[in-house]
């Protein structure tokens, strides 16, 4: 039995990745940050699946909590599947701040590094030593780390920064059969940045008539990329880069 750490998996893409992981047959931790009813939902779903789950609290930002975090995935690895290892690492989670260059602040850049460069290095180096020899690693980017969006610079930037270190962690952890690989998922129909590119129709349309594909996408296109991912038919992709968009500004 194999299982997967995703990280924001109670909404959006997190929650169709869990759900897709766990329909291909293998189980689940899930972290959320504030809503656990969200999370306890998905955990149900999953389990409706006969699949295990279980969701534990997690702000990414928040680096001093990881060890206390790590000895609650010892906890739950140990009660719920009586084993002391996982498999897997998805590293989902994340903000979108819509801000230009002339008028990001400080904080605000500050909190991208935090949630989405910083919280999944240490995250990794925190967890590493549960996850088992020959595990894997997913690091979530953006299509805006390839093509340019106004106002999305530094989040941009930060998910540049993941895709080099993805690169870095196949290399140094390839001694142990660990690979490391990033997905980039393009504009998709859900609640993230405020729900602009799902609710928003004009916008919504406009990124759709530069898709190759005609459409945005939807959570359950990238969770379904994800969780192929973590099957044993792609454990030779390795420091790659896998852009799922549907082939939009090609």
């Amino acid at each position: 039995m194999k299982i997967a750490i995703i990280t924001g998996g109670s909404r959006g893409l997190g929650k169709a990745m869990a759900t897709s992981i766990a329909a291909h047959g293998q189980d689940v931790i899930l972290t959320y940050q504030h809503n656990k009813a969200d999370a306890d939902a998905v955990v149900a779903q999953i389990e409706q699946r006969g699949r295990k789950a279980v969701a534990l609290q997690l702000d990414v930002s928040d680096t001093a909590s990881f060890p206390a975090f790590r000895d609650a995935v010892k906890q739950a690895l140990k009660q719920r599947w009586n084993r002391d290892t996982f498999n897997f690492l998805v590293n989902n989670a994340g903000i979108g701040i819509h801000a230009a260059i002339t008028e990001v602040t400080e904080q605000q850049f500050d909190q991208l590094v935090d949630i989405q460069l910083k919280g999944p290095l240490f995250l990794t180096q925190t967890l590493l030593p549960l996850m088992e020899d020959g595990g894997r690693i997913i690091n979530i980017s953006s299509g805006l780390a390839r093509f340019s969006g106004p106002g999305y610079s530094v989040y941009g930037a930060t998910k540049g920064a993941i895709e080099v270190l993805t690169r870095y962690m196949a290399v140094e952890f390839g001694s142990r059969h660990i690979t490391a690989n990033v997905v980039a998922p393009g504009p998709a129909a859900t609640d993230f940045a405020g729900g602009a590119v799902r609710d928003n129709a004009a916008y919504n349309q406009a990124l759709a008539s530069r898709t190759a594909l005609g459409r945005v996408g939807e959570a359950e296109d990238i969770g379904g990329v994800v969780a192929s991912l973590l099957t044993d038919e792609m454990g030779w992709i390795n420091g790659q880069r896998i852009e799922a968009s549907g082939g939009i500004n090609l």
